[in-house]
């Protein structure tokens, strides 16, 4: 009996500390295109009003994605995160409108309207 007590107390001591950590929920399947959805989100607001577009029209859909996952505190953050990787990535690079930009632009449109379309499509109600 002496020498289960040890064995015991171990695997007691293992279970408890492997539940003192909380087990992070796993992503949904959505997610990666949600995030990229942000970040494609954060370029367009950035071209569109280099070239042109004046308004936050690309950050209030920003925040209608946001509004509609309502993420947690976490979550949010890398949305948020994800939306100005996308700002910042062509803001360093374009002082002025070009037609590298437009074009890009125009791809970026057309992903995110894919993003949009295949997610709801797949994962919507």
């Amino acid at each position: 009996m002496t020498r289960a007590s040890p064995l015991l107390a171990a695997c007691l001591a293992v279970g408890l500390a492997v539940a003192a950590f909380p087990v992070p929920a796993a992503e949904a399947p959505f997610e990666p295109g949600l995030m990229r959805l942000a970040e494609v989100l954060g370029s367009l607001h950035f071209l569109r009003n280099l070239c042109g577009e004046k308004g936050d029209h690309w950050r209030a859909e920003m925040e209608k994605l946001l509004e509609s996952e309502n993420p947690d505190p976490d979550r949010r953050a890398r949305f948020i995160a994800s939306f100005n990787r996308g700002y910042r990535s062509f803001s360093g690079i374009y002082t002025q409108c070009t037609p590298s930009a437009t074009e890009a632009i125009a791809r970026y449109m057309k992903e995110g309207e894919t993003l949009s379309r295949d997610i709801a499509s797949r994962y919507g109600n």
